[in-house]
């Protein structure tokens, strides 16, 4: 079976298209296929950061399913809603699980659902809508096990001895997914729902409804990642960016709301263990004769100045704290 490996350039919207059904198959040509998907990656990867997954083993019914619940969640009261919102003060690992909403001076125009590990018992549902909670741990094991395969795949990618970021990366209890509802824009100026930025995490999924709205900075600017049913967007985040010294790139993307419509979507975060430390890793510094262009960090530490972006939003979008604070 043929399979495919693209690797088109994402500066006029279009991601690059990773085909992962070789690494569920034991065909005989499946190993070739794996090193091309494998190399589309690495090339996503050092060029833009994004890509496009197909056959990736979460059921399309599942995808279609959990953004359907998603959105009758949503669509309840809000006092509904605030029934599951954190208590004041309240912590968890890493953030708090529940209801939440940016705060009002926040430029970000949206509301969403934490939801961690179900091992955690952190989470919190309502009774409706029905199926809600089994939807959304059955999508939670399914997204963890694809992160463990992207996870794989990046570390062929790297060059790095086999094994190396699973050992690195053995904790899943500061992964956590978001259920996102984007408010419609109120006019053509008042647009934004997520403001630019760079994700603070290992590897991110986005599962994305019909309606549209993230977008790339590319090297003309900001381009629309349409919607492909069926599909799962992938980016890599800062953490991947410090261990290989800036070869791969974190990108900047935003999400823009449209007249008249809401957006739902679903993003899988797969973090480190906050105790971790992070580093530009010897095989892209040191031993290639590369000044490291990174301070070491504790991962925790950045998750939580990067928390102050949204629970304190600074006036200028442009003076969130970034990867940039580590920077040399």
């Amino acid at each position: 079976m043929q399979h495919m490996a693209s690797t088109r350039s994402s500066s006029d919207g279009a991601l690059p298209v990773v085909d992962l059904a070789p690494f569920f198959s034991t065909a005989e040509d499946a190993a070739a296929a794996r090193a091309r998907a494998t190399e589309a990656v690495r090339e996503a990867c050092m060029d833009t950061g994004f890509f496009r997954i197909v056959n990736h083993g979460v059921p399309r019914e599942l995808m279609a399913r959990v953004l359907e619940l998603s959105a009758a969640f949503f669509a309840l009261p809000d006092e509904e809603k605030a029934k599951v919102r954190p208590a004041e003060g309240s912590s968890s690992t890493p953030l708090p699980a529940g209801y939440l909403r940016p705060p009002a001076d926040s430029p970000d125009k949206n509301e969403y659902l934490l939801v961690f590990n179900p091992e955690l018992v952190l989470n919190v549902y309502l009774a409706e809508p029905a199926g809600f909670r089994d939807t959304i741990e059955e999508c939670y094991a399914k997204l963890t096990n694809l992160g463990l395969l992207i996870q794989e795949i990046l570390n062929e990618c790297m060059g790095l001895l086999p094994g190396f970021l699973a050992d690195y990366n053995d904790d899943r209890n500061f992964d956590f997914l978001s259920l996102i509802r984007y408010l419609p824009a109120t006019s053509a100026e008042d647009t934004n729902g997520v403001s630019a930025h760079k994700d603070n995490t290992l590897i991110t999924f986005v599962l994305q409804d019909d309606v549209g709205g993230l977008e790339i900075l590319g090297s003309d600017g900001f381009v629309p990642v349409e919607p492909v049913e069926g599909t799962i967007i992938v980016n890599i985040g800062d953490i991947v960016q410090v261990l290989s010294n800036k070869k791969f790139k974190s990108p900047t993307h935003r999400v823009v709301r449209k007249l008249g419509a809401h957006r739902h979507s679903l993003a899988f975060f797969v973090n480190l263990h906050g105790d971790k430390w992070v580093e530009p890793l010897p095989q892209f510094a040191a031993n290639v004769g590369e000044a490291p262009r990174y301070r070491g960090f504790k991962y925790g530490d950045y998750m939580q100045l990067r928390l102050k972006n949204t629970t304190h939003p600074p006036s200028r979008p442009e003076d969130a704290v970034g990867i940039t604070h580590y920077a040399i």
